[in-house]
């Protein structure tokens, strides 16, 4: 079995033979990753695309503006009106598709027009297991995934990362904003930025890996199971607070942080 140093070889042979590439870059740990290797590799030819749109967070853009700055790396913000497509706003179950097809289409556009040869996302290994129909459209595109296909592992990813000294490599892992609101239930501009008012003072008060999930007017919190007793310490605080970004109740969910926790009942529902 290769080596998690060898599968970092096979990406920058990957990456080298792109020749130059637009790499979809959210200041995650994946797509920090990747952008590094690029840049790495292809100088100039690397360019990140950041994807800016109602369910991205402005703490998360600073972010990758911040990291383009301090490296020397070619950087575009592309705005895209989620919110605005009618199919979207509705989120359906595979709400994750129409996004990624209209997102990725934009960067691929961008790309033609600079001159770009291919655009690269930051799947890895991981990424296959919890339902996620955005993948469906970066494959029909024709969107590279060379994380993937170097055979690299979130660990891996993130143990790569701290070798080389990125400031994501510990840095929690996160999903668009629209991944808190239950499918079905329209999407927005409000119900989107109590979810991010909600989980910046969480992060504020120095939780980490968390989710606040809205269901109606119902802060359903998702943390770290070693930080339930954080939580419960300050439950009044936390209670006070995630009520003023405009939630009724507060609950904690007692299973704990998890990905795409939205998605048990689609497979409760596939079960039957």
């Amino acid at each position: 079995m290769d080596t998690a140093h060898e599968k970092y070889e096979r990406l920058k042979e990957i990456l080298r033979g792109f020749g130059s590439a637009a790499i979809a870059f959210s200041g995650g740990v994946d797509s920090t990753f990747l952008l590094r290797a690029a840049h790495d590799v292809l100088g100039e030819g690397a360019v990140a695309v950041t994807a800016s749109s109602a369910f991205v967070p402005e703490r998360e853009l600073e972010e990758a503006r911040r990291f383009c700055a301090e490296n020397g790396i070619r950087h575009k913000l592309l705005t895209f009106d989620v919110l605005g497509d009618d199919a979207i706003r509705a989120n359906p179950e595979n709400r994750c598709y129409l996004c990624k097809r209209r997102i990725f289409t934009g960067i691929l556009r961008y790309a033609g027009q600079k001159g770009l040869s291919v655009v690269a996302e930051g799947s890895n290994t991981d990424d296959g297991g919890d339902y996620r129909p955005g993948m469906a459209a970066i494959a029909e595109l024709g969107v590279k995934s060379p994380l993937a296909e170097a055979g690299l592992s979130k660990a891996e990813i993130r143990a790569l990362s701290k070798e080389l000294g990125l400031p994501t490599w510990s840095k929690p892992s996160f999903a668009c904003l629209a991944s808190r609101i239950p499918y079905g239930d329209e999407l927005t501009a409000e119900r989107l930025h109590a979810v991010d008012r909600a989980e910046g003072l969480l992060l504020e008060m120095g939780f980490t890996q968390l989710r606040v999930r809205a269901h109606g007017t119902v802060a359903r919190i998702e943390l770290l199971p070693e930080e339930f007793e954080k939580l419960l310490l300050g439950r009044e605080e936390i209670y006070e607070a995630i009520r003023s970004c405009g939630f009724d109740y507060v609950a904690m969910d007692i299973l704990g942080y998890r990905t795409g926790s939205l998605n048990e009942t689609l497979k409760r529902e596939m079960g039957k």
